[in-house]
């Protein structure tokens, strides 16, 4: 079949190499540079989502940690194991044993071939392994292990391997319009071009194009700003860290020689601009104060960065908005909505047996 795929980042990319793959005929348009946006502003993990086994998705976290396994193996250049610390602290907000629970169950759903066990360490152990930890009510923590990445080299990988297995991609060409017959129209021309199947994975714009094409939205779209701070190096280990008086987590990791700080859970509209705000900026700083003996302020901003993570709604609170993804046919059209980029390669093998079956009905 002939298939075109509206979207240049990291699902979009993926879902044409795996249509390709399969024996179609693909084509990909990107508004702007491929990985450009939410793709290329994650927090560069490559990891199941520790956090996501206490709201119960266990499907999620299982399938994020196979494909974890799967980009560290194929992409060893552009992607590293990393040893992440969870310190406990007396005030902190779940216990030891909980904690424990959670990682074992992590380190099960890994399988036989994960990167490594999870460990108990004392305080003078976690102070070892990152001396600028504030020691105060400090009582232990554990060892664990997840994959980082550069992000939007990656991409670009999947990209050139798309590329090998003949998909034509399209830079700098924005999708004005689709049809449910698998006509889309290209901004600025007055011509449709048809294809068999269109596939949608615009990320947090694929609702927006729904709406200017006229056709119906499926699935609401939860859209929440995450931005990162870059700031000097304080660790070779990362840091799982519980923001003080809440649930949420944020993480503090090496980077390039530098330390990643991040992130943040705000919505907003496409219409506003995608930045990190001064309160997200205070938010972060605070937090890494909270933690870290040397206290760093706005002037040790090296660089900042934001993306806005198209998740699925229904949730009062961003902070447990599903990771999940969706699909939904209207005739010749799926729109494929939510997701994580750890999982992009899964939700892209989804895409392809969608195809499949709507080919068979």
């Amino acid at each position: 079949m002939r298939i075109a795929v509206i979207g240049g980042g990291i699902n979009g990319l993926a879902s044409a190499w795996q249509l390709a793959l399969a024996g179609h005929q693909v084509e990909l348009f990107e508004r702007d540079a491929l990985m450009q946006a939410t793709s290329a502003a994650s927090s560069k993990l490559l990891h199941g989502g520790l956090r996501y086994l206490e709201q119960g998705h266990i499907r999620l976290v299982q399938e994020a940690l196979r494909e974890r396994r799967w980009w560290i193996k194929k992409a060893p250049r552009l992607t590293r194991r990393l040893p992440i610390l969870y310190p406990i602290y007396q005030d902190g907000r779940r216990p030891r044993w909980q904690l424990k629970i959670g990682l074992w169950l992590y380190d099960f759903l890994s399988g036989r071939k994960g990167i490594g066990r999870h460990r108990w360490l004392t305080p003078a152990q976690l102070l070892r392994c990152s001396p600028e930890l504030n020691p105060e009510g400090l009582t232990g923590g554990y060892l664990f292990f997840d994959g980082q990445m550069q992000d939007q080299q990656l991409g670009l990988w999947v990209a050139a391997q798309a590329e090998k297995q003949g998909v034509k991609i399209h830079q700098h060409s924005p999708v004005a319009a689709v049809r449910a017959n698998g006509a889309l129209q290209l901004q600025g021309s007055s011509n449709w071009l048809q294809f068999d199947r269109v596939i949608n994975v615009a990320g947090p714009w694929s609702n927006q194009l729904l709406e200017q094409s006229g056709l119906v939205v499926q699935q609401q779209l939860d859209l929440v700003r995450g931005s990162h701070l870059l700031l000097p190096p304080v660790s070779k280990y990362g840091h799982m860290l519980e923001v003080p008086g809440e649930k949420r987590i944020v993480f503090v990791l090496p980077y390039q020689g530098q330390t990643l700080l991040g992130t943040t859970e705000v919505r907003q509209s496409l219409a506003e601009p995608i930045a990190c705000s001064h309160e997200e900026r205070s938010y972060l700083l605070d937090l890494y104060n909270h933690y870290f003996v040397t206290s760093r302020n706005a002037a040790d901003i090296i660089r900042e960065f934001a993306g806005v993570r198209p998740l699925l709604g229904g949730s009062d609170n961003a902070s447990t908005a599903s990771r999940e993804y969706s699909m939904h046919w209207q005739q010749q059209l799926l729109t494929v909505t939510g997701g994580k980029w750890t999982t992009a390669r899964a939700l892209a093998r989804q895409v392809v047996q969608q195809v499949l079956l709507s080919d068979k009905n």
